[in-house]
């Protein structure tokens, strides 16, 4: 079915993309339950089916969670999904690989596992790809923990932010660690004491986005700041 919010969307990214040598990094930012996949995703899809080649894909910030053994030995799994469980040094490398590697070779991306709960290696491999769309919570983050986070706005040519009010991204979250297998009590603290906690940390940097968009119905609409 055809949605013209994500048509726009997809002609932006086009339009600044076009006539470049290399390749073109979209970010999207957004605290966490704010629907940043499912945005990259869809983005990606009408891209791809309105190009009649695979021209773009997502590349998420996720694959860089720190494993649950590696937070498990610094007992930080309980706060797993804040600034400094991830590794901020491996994603800006693989960040500057997809900048200034030749389109045609071949850049291995890590992805989350959900049912896992932890990273897969190369579970997204660039290659002819003109346009990587970068997904994460951090992306538009100031240095944080030792981490150098402001480095990735830097890299990327242009980055948007994906708004939802408080309450319906705690619900989401909620909704997100129950379907994870944690008990109601643990999922309520999880959302309260982390997630929602990240999401403020986030929310602070949107005003550096190039554009701010929120989800009403099945449409992105831009949001004034």
């Amino acid at each position: 079915m055809d949605n013209p919010a994500l048509s726009a969307l997809a002609g932006r990214v086009r339009a600044h993309a076009a006539g470049r040598d290399g390749r073109y990094l979209l970010g999207i930012a957004g605290p966490p339950g704010a629907g940043k996949s499912t945005l990259s995703v869809a983005l990606r899809d009408v891209l791809n089916r309105e190009a009649g080649a695979p021209v773009a894909e997502v590349a998420p910030m996720d694959g860089y969670h720190l494993t649950n053994a590696v937070l498990r030995a610094r007992e930080s799994l309980a706060r797993k999904g804040e600034p400094d469980t991830f590794d901020a040094a491996g994603f800006l490398a693989n960040l500057r690989l997809l900048r200034d590697s030749p389109v045609g070779v071949a850049v291995p991306w890590p992805v989350f596992d959900r049912a896992l709960d932890d990273p897969t290696p190369a579970g997204v491999v660039f290659d002819r790809q003109t346009i990587a769309i970068v997904e994460g919570n951090y992306l538009l983050l100031d240095d944080a923990a030792g981490r150098p986070w402001s480095a990735v706005r830097r890299l990327l040519d242009e980055c948007w932010y994906l708004d939802a009010p408080r309450d319906v991204l705690a619900k989401r979250l909620l909704h997100r660690h129950l379907n994870g297998g944690r008990t109601p009590a643990a999922a309520q603290v999880k959302v309260r004491e982390s997630d929602l906690r990240n999401a403020d940390l986030v929310a602070a940097t949107k005003s550096r986005a190039d554009l701010v968009l929120r989800q009403r119905g099945g449409r992105y609409e831009p949001v004034d700041l």
